[in-house]
């Protein structure tokens, strides 16, 4: 796998400064039941890092000393890790909000039968990946099968009240563009989704979140080996929208990796930038259990154009949709 690092770190994308953080986002490990071609952590059935328990239990400190309100965990299938459910019912006795990036596949997977139940008890929000409501666009991008599978969990998830209207369970979707193109608008995007999702198959669900690709790991990758790398590029810093700046997510979230090393996001804690102004050496979470972070330097790179390019990018969708409903 190309390494797009070299071509990304020289970069004049604007400087940009941390407000306060009210978002942990925590990678339980590169471990997955699938191997997605869109993946930015190049995570699969192989890969063996996993947090633990340990490491968990110092995200469940800073949250209550820091009073951060949101958990997100992600991965791999984070569901993988022996300690997710542990670890979301503390969260969840802290009061605090938790956000499970969920494939929709794991849900069939030895073991986890009784997931959909499980996040329902603790009212845990879904995030969940489903690149296009046609079969042949999910197949193509995460393998086959993966559409019906994918359809099945979110039966599951639908019997138990997610994206049902006043279950108070949230349910959202995740699209990616199939290749070197920017996502189309997101409310218009939702529409179709929640019309055909509902009119093929009869299921529902609350919002779809429309993500640009990151040019980085196994996306970058294909990319430099199509000569697509460079446009690509260009795509999204003709696109870039100054506005957008303020709306970015890392400038509310910190990253922690599988061993508790904390970065301004998720993308660069795939690039193994460190945290903000720490050039050479990684941070860790335990380092940070006095610090307040608020008006730091965050770290960027050239691929951060993908979280500004058009309407926008983020953990939460398109960011000018986040701005509208503010």
């Amino acid at each position: 796998m190309r390494d797009t690092f070299p071509l990304l770190v020289k970069t004049d994308f604007p400087t940009v400064y941390r407000a306060r953080i009210d978002t942990l986002q925590a990678n339980l490990g590169y471990r997955c039941n699938q191997s997605c071609t869109h993946c930015h952590v190049a995570a699969g059935p192989q890969r063996t890092e996993e947090m633990r328990w340990e490491t968990m239990e110092l995200l469940l400190r800073y949250m209550k000393l820091r009073q951060v309100t949101t958990l997100d965990l992600t991965g791999g299938a984070p569901e993988l890790n022996p300690h997710f459910r542990s670890l979301v019912t503390h969260a969840r006795s802290q009061g605090v909000r938790v956000i499970d990036r969920c494939n929709l596949t794991i849900l069939k997977e030895p073991g986890q039968e009784d997931l959909a139940v499980f996040l329902a008890r603790h009212a845990v929000e879904i995030t969940a990946s489903l690149p296009c409501y046609l079969e042949e666009n999910v197949d193509q991008q995460r393998g086959k099968g993966v559409f019906e599978s994918s359809l099945a969990g979110l039966r599951q998830l639908n019997d138990q009240g997610y994206g049902q209207l006043d279950s108070g369970l949230t349910l959202n979707l995740v699209y990616n563009p199939l290749g070197p193109i920017l996502p189309p608008d997101q409310v218009g995007l939702e529409a179709a989704y929640k019309q055909e999702l509902l009119t093929r198959y009869g299921i529902v669900f609350s919002r779809l979140l429309a993500l640009a690709n990151m040019p980085i790991q196994r996306f970058g990758s294909q990319l430099i080996s199509k000569g697509q790398f460079a446009p690509y590029m260009q795509l999204l810093k003709s696109a870039h929208r100054a506005e957008n700046l303020d709306a970015v997510m890392c400038r509310n979230l910190i990253s922690v990796d599988w061993q508790g090393y904390v970065y301004d996001c998720d993308f660069n804690q795939m690039l193994k930038l460190p945290l903000g102004a720490s050039e050479l050496e990684r941070t860790h979470l335990g380092e940070l259990l006095d610090c307040d972070l608020t008006g730091t330097r965050i770290q960027v790179a050239d691929h951060c154009y993908g979280c500004t390019a058009g309407q926008g990018s983020s953990c939460g969708g398109a960011l000018e949709s986040s701005l509208m409903s503010v």
